[in-house]
């Protein structure tokens, strides 16, 4: 049985899909197996995938009929044998020592979750994916872990650049339907930890281009109604998910929910996204529901302050 069981998703890729095996392959921790999930490719990204396989035992393909990110993993985590999971993305990319320096992190802290930090490579350029990258290290129990997520400082949502250990996913598995599955798994992976040990030295970097997943959800001209209505109802889900596991921490799940609503509305009335309006109105009616609880968080913004008077508490502005 391999230490580590990495899983991948491809679909499309044949461009970049070489890269990611590449810096896996070429990892100086050798105990891991590859599981290459070919989700429904129509370019050569499969094909590329099995020749790799056929030049190194590790890898092993699975290919499967089209599904969403979600099904996909979970084909992959029913393949899986490691100890440890890790995900990586087909159009990103590892540093050599990656693998080796979550092992050490896991096993000398008895984690059940290992974080490094991030790069991002973005038109050519490549910097540290900010907050994201950092040189302290920190050990955290759940309540701890899972409240720095919510913060959104240390890391976020995203699979990549965590190792967890397998048995999370015993109770845990990706949505099979939807499009972003990191929101609604990545928080009940850390809610269930015993330990988590966090050192942001970046060891993997997000390769942010047109045709990303994950483009979608920073890019204002990229922002749509079925996005919106998905992301709000697993931050929904979610704040009910940590008020019962972690009951000390539903005042911040609840203020992070709402800080992702005033973030839509002021991104929405900047960019004049129409299509949005129907999420727009819903947005706005629950922060004016909620407006006294909101404004009086210890964890509100300047900023988000002055969007809740500029775009909710206004009664005289345009819809």
């Amino acid at each position: 049985m391999p230490e580590i069981s990495v899983i991948m998703l491809t679909y499309n890729r044949e461009n970049l899909v070489a890269r990611a095996v590449n810096s896996i392959l070429n990892q100086t921790f050798a105990d891991f197996e590859f599981i290459i999930v070919d989700n429904g490719s129509s370019d050569r990204s499969g094909q590329i995938a099995d020749v790799f396989a056929k030049a190194d035992s590790r890898v092993q393909v699975i290919h499967t009929a089209r599904g969403n990110i979600g099904s996909g993993r979970n084909t992959g985590l029913n393949a899986a044998s490691g100890k440890y999971i890790t995900f990586i993305d087909d159009d990103d990319y590892a540093e050599s020592d990656m693998l080796q320096f979550l092992y050490s992190l896991a096993e000398n802290y008895h984690a059940d979750i290992a974080v490094c930090g991030s790069n991002k490579e973005e038109n050519g350029k490549i910097t540290p994916n900010g907050v994201y990258a950092y040189s302290e290290l920190y050990v955290m129990d759940a309540q701890q872990a899972t409240a720095a997520f919510l913060q959104r400082i240390r890391y976020n949502a995203a699979m990549p650049t965590k190792l967890l250990k397998h048995s999370l996913f015993h109770k845990i598995h990706f949505l099979s339907d939807g499009c972003y599955d990191d929101i609604s798994t990545t928080y009940r992976c850390f809610a269930n930890a015993e330990v988590v040990v966090a050192q942001g030295i970046p060891k993997y970097t997000f390769y942010r281009h047109p045709g990303n997943n994950s483009s979608a959800a920073t890019k204002h001209y990229l922002l749509n109604p079925t996005q919106l209505k998905e992301y709000l109802s697993a931050f929904r889900q979610r704040t009910e998910y940590i008020s019962q596991v972690l009951p000390q921490l539903a005042e911040l799940s609840l203020y992070s929910e709402w800080s992702y609503m005033i973030s839509m509305v002021e991104k929405i009335n900047r960019y004049q996204l129409v299509s949005c309006k129907g999420q727009l109105a819903f947005m706005k009616k629950e922060l004016l529901l909620h407006q006294n609880e909101f404004l009086k968080s210890p964890y509100i913004t300047d900023f988000e302050i002055n969007w809740m008077s500029q775009y909710v508490l206004n009664r005289e502005e345009k819809e």
